[in-house]
């Protein structure tokens, strides 16, 4: 018995996002841009938001802490198919 492949029915979308630190504490969380070359802006723009949201969520871990600066995050998100579809523009 083999272990179940998420690969057949989930996609894996990265994304980047920027943490700016000012005095050690968060400034902005920005999205720099999502990787998806068969997304439609909508999707793309739902994705960037669930990054968004990630990212913020992990500038509170230490290793990405920052007393100043930006700090750079690579942000994977894995979705279902049939929820990836499922994402589209309000008729």
């Amino acid at each position: 018995m083999g272990a179940q492949s998420y690969k057949k029915d989930s996609l894996q979308i990265k994304s980047y996002t920027l943490i700016e630190y000012r005095r050690s504490e968060v400034k902005s969380v920005k999205l720099l841009r999502v990787i998806c070359d068969y997304c439609t802006d909508i999707q793309k723009e739902v994705i960037g938001i669930e990054a968004t949201r990630r990212a913020k969520s992990e500038s509170y871990e230490p290793k990405n802490r920052l007393k100043e600066g930006d700090k750079k995050l690579a942000i994977y998100i894995r979705i279902a198919k049939k929820d990836f579809a499922a994402i589209k523009e309000d008729e």
